[in-house]
């Protein structure tokens, strides 16, 4: 676990209990022939028992002076890279030939999780990912729908990725001792991705929206989103599409319910560009017609303004 302070460079605890060294790194399940990406080495806790079993270990660590100390440690060796830099300016693709390939593994700084965890779920993804949070945060990552932690951090990893706990790790075992409990996580991104690029977008809106106003219904979240437009008609219709109950509150829809979600709501706006696209080639001037904007067929709904 890296735990910020205000001390300069970094302020930062260690991981000083060897035998949950070793079971973390053997949650990675490393291979001879396995190219692995450790972020936030610190003094190499990880990397000395990642060295020799995989064919490249890439170590990528934001404070200088920890990393100048891991390229002298490690200057012998072939199969060991040190990157000094942020490594959420570090495109996978300029680390590694072979992103999807890739193994990474991490005790990372606790107030950057969130934006870490997102980018190394930017595609391409890893194959697999075992990092160190704060427990907390790995109870949101895997909590239920309906529970108080379930929220749009859980939607996002497990709609694209399988999640496991798989260790606690007491704050006893770091030094300086922080003031919060760890867990690792093992994240497996699935394979094919289960969403086009187009939908994990949207997704994301959907998740933002919902969970910026997580105590109301649904369905009232989606008549006063700018994003959706949709009346209570629309409303009424996309829940006999999708057989949601839309007056729940978002917590209380799983990850997969979002997806649907989403499908559905492109589908009805890809439907209604079209249904507007049509609408006006076939309308003919207004002089000739003799009518006003304002009117319309019997029975037929007026477009929405945008």
């Amino acid at each position: 676990m890296r735990h910020s302070s205000t001390k300069p460079p970094l302020g930062q605890n260690f991981l000083v209990d060897r035998n949950l060294q070793a079971k973390i790194v053997d949650a990675l399940e490393p291979d001879p022939q396995d190219e692995v990406l450790e972020i936030g080495p610190g003094h190499g806790e990880l990397s000395l028992h990642l060295v020799g079993r995989v064919r490249r270990l890439i170590l990528a660590e934001l404070d200088r002076k920890l990393a100048r100390s891991l390229a002298e440690q490690f200057q012998d060796r072939n199969d060991v890279t040190v990157i000094q830099g942020d490594v959420l300016a570090m495109p996978l693709g300029e680390i590694t030939t072979c992103p999807r390939e890739l193994k990474v593994i991490g005790n990372i700084p606790y107030n950057r999780t969130t934006p870490i965890l997102f980018k190394l779920l930017e595609r391409p993804r890893p194959r697999e990912i075992v990092l160190m949070v704060q427990r907390e945060v790995a109870d949101r990552i895997l909590s239920p729908p309906g529970s108080k932690e379930y929220g749009a951090l859980s939607v996002g990893v497990r709609s694209v990725a399988e999640v496991e706990r798989v260790l606690a790790v007491p704050r006893g075992a770091f030094r300086p001792i922080p003031n919060v409990d760890s867990t690792v996580i093992r994240i497996r991104p699935t394979s094919p991705p289960p969403l086009t690029v187009g939908e994990e977008t949207n997704l994301r809106v959907l998740t933002r929206a919902a969970f910026q106003q997580r105590r109301k219904q649904f369905q009232k979240i989606l008549r006063g989103s700018h994003e959706y437009e949709l009346d209570g008609f629309d409303v009424d219709e996309l829940a006999g599409e999708t057989g949601f109950d839309l007056s729940a509150r978002p917590e209380e829809f799983s990850p997969q319910q979002f997806v649907e979600l989403t499908r559905a709501l492109e589908r009805r706006r890809v439907d209604r560009v079209g249904g507007r696209a049509v609408h006006e080639s076939k309308r003919e001037p207004l002089a000739e017609e003799g009518v006003r904007d304002s009117e319309h067929a019997p029975g037929q709904r007026p477009s929405k303004k945008r």
